[in-house]
């Protein structure tokens, strides 16, 4: 019996996750700035899952051929889901193209040289970054 409730546990939970997840969690949507500019956010995500269930005893459990029939079922599981921005695939007007890398090490003149150049190019950028990571 408990089996298929183990069953129909995990099945939820995973069909839960898949209605979350799709390519458009990974590979975001473009925004395209009013300079001709493309940006297409990259994130990482983290999956963590745990189930767990038990047959147990009543008191009065009916004992069929002298083993007692397990007819009480317990169970859960939980997910944990964590979506990181790691980089942002950056193509400008010409079509040159470039990965800015949230967490590579760089130098600081590299990452305002690039931020500068980010804002240069697009005056709504940072406004239409606010509206692409807000709560909706």
């Amino acid at each position: 019996m408990s089996e298929n409730k183990q069953s129909e546990i995990i099945r939820t939970s995973l069909d839960s996750i898949k209605t979350i997840l799709d390519a458009n969690t990974v590979v975001g949507e473009p925004i395209v700035t009013p300079s001709g500019t493309t940006l297409i956010p990259i994130s990482k995500i983290t999956v963590g899952y745990a189930s767990g269930g038990l047959d147990y005893l009543k008191k009065d459990t009916p004992v069929q051929n002298g083993k007692p029939v397990y007819n009480n079922f317990g169970g859960g599981g939980g997910t944990g889901l964590t979506v990181s921005p790691v980089a942002f695939i950056t193509i400008d007007a010409d079509g040159k193209t470039d990965i800015l890398n949230i967490n590579a090490p760089v130098t600081a003149e590299d990452t305002v040289s690039r931020v500068i150049s980010l804002i240069e190019n697009s005056p709504s950028l940072v406004e239409k970054l606010k509206a692409a990571f807000s709560k909706k």
